[in-house]
C-alpha cells in the first residue's frame, strides 16, 4: 500500500444508482482530475460478478491516477481488487474481523449515526469514521434519523479520529460542517448529479481546508 493518505478533506462516494446516466469509472477520471483524492465504491444494488468488474475496472484507474480507493461493506470485495481498503456500516461485518481479513496496512472506515456508536468507534479505532446523516441525505430514503450540526459537534468531542461528516451536505453549508469539529465531508449526490462534476469538486475544494503536506 502506498503511504498513508490524508484523512481529510473532500471524500467522494462513487454510487451508479445514484447517477444512471454515466459510467462511474467517467465520473472518477472527472473528479480525480479535478482534485479528489479519496473516494469509496458504493453498489448495494448490484451482483457480486457486476460489482466486481465494476470496482475493478475503477480501482485499476484510481491507482494509476494517485486516488485512494475505498470499497463500501465487502471485505471480500474490497480484498479481491486490491482496495486500499473497506467502509463498513453498522450492520456490516465486525471491525475486528473485518480487520483479519484486510490486514493491519488496509484503511477501515466505520459508519456511526449516533454518540453511543462513536464511543464503540472510539473504542475499536478505525482509522476513520462517516457520521450523520448531519442533514436530510439526497441518496437515501431509508437513512437514520437526522444528527443537525449539534450532533457532529458532541461526536468530534467523544472521539480523536477523522470524522467524514456525510448526509445532505452542499457547497453552502460545509463550512459550517468543517467548524463543527468536522476533518472532511463524504459527498454524493451533489457531484454525482451535478451537470459539470470538475466544477462541483472545485466548489467544494475552495471551501475546504487545504491538506498540511
Amino acid at each position: 500500500m502506498s503511504p498513508m493518505p490524508q484523512l481529510s478533506g473532500l471524500y467522494l462516494i462513487l454510487d451508479p444508482t445514484v447517477c444512471r446516466t454515466r459510467p462511474c469509472t467517467d465520473m472518477l477520471r472527472e473528479s480525480a482530475s479535478a482534485g479528489v483524492r479519496l473516494v469509496q465504491y458504493r453498489n448495494k444494488s448490484a451482483s457480486m460478478k457486476e460489482a466486481y468488474a465494476e470496482a475493478l475496472a475503477l480501482r485499476h484507474i484510481a491507482a494509476d491516477l494517485g486516488v485512494t480507493f475505498i470499497v463500501n461493506d465487502r471485505c471480500d470485495l474490497a480484498s479481491a481488487v486490491e482496495a486500499d481498503g473497506v467502509h463498513l456500516g453498522q450492520s456490516d461485518l465486525p471491525y475486528a474481523y473485518a480487520r483479519k481479513i484486510m490486514g493491519p496496512d488496509k484503511l477501515i472506515g466505520l459508519s456511526t449515526h449516533n454518540a453511543d456508536q462513536v464511543k464503540e468507534a472510539e473504542r475499536l479505532r478505525p482509522d476513520y469514521i462517516g457520521f450523520g446523516p448531519i442533514f436530510k441525505p439526497g441518496s437515501k430514503e431509508d437513512h437514520d434519523p437526522v444528527t443537525g450540526i449539534e450532533g457532529l459537534r458532541q461526536a468530534r468531542s467523544l472521539t480523536s479520529l477523522p470524522i467524514f461528516a456525510i448526509g445532505g451536505i452542499a457547497t453552502e453549508n460545509v463550512q459550517e460542517v468543517m467548524c463543527a469539529g468536522a476533518n472532511g465531508v463524504a459527498i454524493i449526490s451533489a457531484i454525482l448529479t451535478a451537470p459539470d462534476i470538475s466544477r462541483a469538486v472545485g466548489d467544494f475544494l475552495e471551501r475546504l481546508p487545504t491538506p498540511a503536506s
